[in-house]
């Protein structure tokens, strides 16, 4: 069953996009990404959800930027919504984050260490938004019936799961798209984040890594085996990009690989 805010996919036979800046750093950055990620989404008849965290809560070093205060950012995720009318994901980390959100988003996702946390998934569910839930860099993805179901006993059926790679080694994430059809099996959309699945982390300088030259890669693949929807964080300037720049797209790069992807899409 498709969320509410997905209504639309029915009629496009497309994949669904999640992509935005991965934090909060600015209002200008926040409409920049939207914009243009809007403007392809539209050309190519792709749902668009506009995504960045308002605030970063699980960091390698004390010293990595969190945010520019709760507040202040949500309230520009809910001028994005209103300037471009697309709905607004952000990451929330506890129950009274939930609480704190609710008013200003349109898509709760559950960060992937938070993936068993009961009482965020059930007051997650209770707020009565999308909720979309991150598989853990340490659950088989038959594991993640038991974090939908928590959900689902709150009554909420709009959700969403997403594979975001599985630990390997000590600093690396590995993608085992068999995942895709398993998680599918739950009869709620599919998301393969696509650069969340590049990092490299645990590294010693207390700087997530990555690998974002196999974006492509992995969002090829997971149209491919048949993923309903797509998750990525981009950026007009990675490297000047508060957090996760190592992992993230390049803005400009954007367009080209859509184009890619629903080819690949309209030809299965």
């Amino acid at each position: 069953m498709l969320p509410n805010i997905f209504r639309e996919l029915d009629d496009k036979n497309n994949f669904f996009l999640i992509a935005g800046p991965c934090v909060v750093e600015n209002q200008s950055v926040c409409f920049e990404v939207a914009e243009y990620v809007k403007s392809i989404c539209e050309k190519l008849h792709i749902p668009f959800i506009f995504k960045s965290s308002y605030k970063k809560a699980n960091r390698s070093s004390i010293h990595s930027f969190t945010g520019i205060g709760d507040e202040k950012a949500l309230q520009i995720l809910a001028r994005v919504r209103e300037q471009f009318n697309v709905p607004i994901l952000t990451d929330v980390h506890s129950v009274e984050e939930v609480k704190l959100a609710s008013d200003y988003v349109d898509v709760l996702q559950i960060p992937a260490f938070l993936c068993r946390q009961t009482e965020l998934l059930d007051a997650a569910g209770k707020s009565g938004l999308s909720v979309n839930i991150k598989k853990g860099q340490f659950l088989a993805p038959e594991a993640m019936h038991h974090a939908v179901k928590k959900v689902e006993e709150t009554g909420n059926r709009n959700i969403m799961v997403t594979e975001r790679g599985f630990s390997f080694g000590y600093g690396d994430l590995i993608v085992d798209f068999r995942s895709v059809p398993v998680m599918k099996k739950m009869n709620y959309p599919v998301i393969v984040d696509c650069t969340h699945s590049n990092q490299k982390p645990n590294q010693p300088s207390g700087i997530t890594g990555g690998k974002p030259e196999f974006i492509d890669t992995i969002a090829r693949a997971a149209i491919a085996v048949g993923a309903d929807g797509l998750f990525l964080e981009t950026h007009p300037d990675p490297g000047k990009a508060l957090s996760d720049g190592a992992n993230m797209l390049e803005l400009g790069e954007l367009d080209s690989m859509m184009q890619r992807l629903v080819r690949i899409r309209n030809s299965i």
